[in-house]
């Protein structure tokens, strides 16, 4: 397909892309604030999980350098 050709179908790819978007169920103010709360929370533990992970591997490792020596 050629340049040309992909910029005449611009317009109808715009066209059906509004027309899907018409048919989505959009959620309400409620369930995004639900969801987002669910999502933050969910990524705070994980950080705070990883960080203490983290951490534990820093200081095994701090020793054992330490025990090398």
């Amino acid at each position: 397909m050629s340049f040309i050709e992909r910029l005449k179908r611009g317009p109808a790819f715009f066209k059906e892309a509004v027309t899907e978007l018409k048919k989505v169920t959009w959620p309400t103010r409620k369930e995004l604030l639900s969801y987002s709360a669910v999502v933050l929370v969910t990524v705070a533990l994980l950080a705070a999980f990883f960080a203490v992970i983290d951490l534990g591997i820093s200081q095994l490792l701090g020793l054992l350098v330490k025990a090398g020596k």
